[in-house]
C-alpha cells in the first residue's frame, strides 16, 4: 500500500475547493437533473442535499435505490475532488437502513476517513428531514494527481 501522503494536494491556479466542487456541479447534468445542491464543500468533505420528487420512485412508491446512490455517489465524487486533482471511483457500497418517500429532503454527507498518496477511503451519511438515516455509503476512489481542467 502506499505511503501517506505528506503535503497536501493544491487546487488548480490556487483556486479554493469551493470553487473546484462549484465548477464541477456546473458541469454536473445528472446532479442538476435529480435537484441535488451542494450545500457545503471543503478538502476531503462535501455536504450535498436532495428533495426526493414523485418521479424518483420506485413501483412500492419509495424511493428508487439508484437516485440514493447517486446522491451519496455525487457528494463522494465532490469530497474526494475538491482538493482540484481527478479522483476517480474504483469501489462502492450502499445499504439502505430506512425507506424514503415523496416530499423526503435527503442530505448526503462524505468526508474522507483514510487516505493515501494514491487511495482514499470515504463515508457518507444520508440522512431525512428528520435526521433518521435512510443510507450508508462506503467508497474508495484512485487518486490520478492530474489537475482537473477547466476552460
Amino acid at each position: 500500500m502506499a505511503e501517506p501522503s505528506e503535503t497536501p494536494v493544491s487546487s488548480p491556479q490556487g483556486t479554493s475547493p469551493e470553487e473546484v466542487v462549484a465548477r464541477l456541479m456546473a458541469r454536473d447534468a445528472f446532479s442538476q437533473l435529480m435537484g441535488m445542491e451542494v450545500i457545503d464543500a471543503g478538502p476531503g468533505r462535501a455536504v450535498v442535499r436532495m428533495p426526493v420528487r414523485s418521479d424518483m420512485v420506485n413501483g412500492f412508491g419509495t424511493l428508487h435505490g439508484g437516485a440514493l446512490f447517486s446522491l451519496a455517489d455525487s457528494a463522494f465524487a465532490f469530497a474526494t475532488n475538491g482538493a482540484g486533482t481527478l479522483s476517480v471511483a474504483i469501489d462502492m457500497h450502499l445499504g439502505i437502513p430506512t425507506a424514503s418517500f415523496p416530499g423526503d429532503v435527503l442530505t448526503a454527507t462524505a468526508v474522507e476517513q483514510s487516505t493515501t498518496n494514491r487511495l482514499s477511503f470515504v463515508d457518507v451519511t444520508v440522512l431525512n428531514q428528520k435526521d433518521v438515516v435512510v443510507g450508508h455509503f462506503r467508497g474508495t476512489v484512485y487518486r490520478t494527481h492530474k489537475p482537473h481542467v477547466f476552460d
